[in-house]
């Protein structure tokens, strides 16, 4: 998945070098602190899919965090890893390299808004995997459509979106008025919650989950990486908050990411985790 900032507030995908990297590093300290989570739903799917699935397709993959705990998942399948960004499909394949399966990963830059000629040659496929991803599609309904022909008969999809951005801090953080986190979420999260239950069983599924998970980690639970991940989540909703917070919430925020003061989200100890991601899994019948 690569990721945007539309002009209606929703954190998106972002197709520029510089903001890819950011990107890609940001979704792989989101993999590593939400694992437990992202070993809870490849359960999940190993217990729904029956026979474990032998070819998988990831759909805006990203560096392939999905395309990864999926091979952990299921340790006799392929992966078919397609995204738009070069950068994001290179880190997967050092990622893959790195952990003994590049021989089980495939890569495969394309536009799913465009037709589906090379993802067809590796089909069909027992599972398709879209984690934070189909929001971002021109033709949503499209794809759905084009993703149930890829499918064999019986085989699985499951499509993930998160809520917004996770949260960080205390109610009061130390730095201006409390409650400062909530309302940056409110200036910048302006869609209303994706739902794909229609759309899903309008492209011919038969959605059998739509299940919620909620993640609630301290800064035990989330290791060593959470403040960088604060860090990075909580700048870049500050860059897009310029035009919708008062200015002490802005100067708040400032002195949260200024790593020299002394209530640095770098240096913090109270910091948790606390967001939700929704899955729908669907069977082609």
């Amino acid at each position: 998945m690569t990721t945007h900032h539309d002009t209606n507030g929703h954190i998106g995908h972002e197709r520029a070098g510089g903001a890819d990297i950011a990107m890609a590093q940001l979704l792989e300290l989101d993999a590593e602190l939400l694992a437990p989570y992202l070993a809870q739903l490849t359960d999940l799917l190993s217990h729904l899919a029956g026979p474990a699935p032998a070819r998988i397709l990831d759909l805006g993959s990203g560096p392939g965090t999905g395309s990864l705990a999926l091979i952990r998942q299921f340790p006799a399948a392929r992966v078919t890893a397609v995204d738009i960004s070069p950068h994001m499909l290179h880190r997967l394949q050092k990622q893959a390299a790195a952990r003994g399966v590049a021989d089980r990963i495939s890569t495969l830059e394309a536009n799913l808004d465009e037709p589906w000629t090379k993802i067809k040659e590796g089909g069909p496929y027992d599972l398709i995997w879209a984690a934070a991803f189909l929001h971002h599609v021109a033709d949503p309904a499209g794809t759905f459509t084009r993703a149930f022909e890829q499918l064999r008969p019986g085989g699985l999809i499951a499509v993930t979106e998160m809520d917004f951005f996770p949260r960080f801090l205390p109610e009061d953080a130390g730095v201006g008025r409390p409650g400062l986190e909530a309302r940056l979420h409110n200036a910048t999260n302006t869609q209303p919650p994706h739902e794909w239950t229609g759309a899903l069983t309008g492209a011919g599924f038969v959605v059998e989950e739509r299940r919620p998970f909620g993640i609630r980690l301290d800064g035990t639970q989330a290791g060593p990486a959470l403040n960088t991940y604060a860090q990075i989540c909580l700048a870049k909703l500050r860059s897009h908050a310029t035009d919708t917070l008062d200015a002490d919430d802005l100067n708040a925020l400032d002195a949260l990411l200024d790593e020299t003061q002394p209530h640095s989200i770098a240096h913090r100890d109270d910091l948790s985790v606390r967001t939700t991601r929704t899955t729908w899994i669907a069977r082609r019948p």
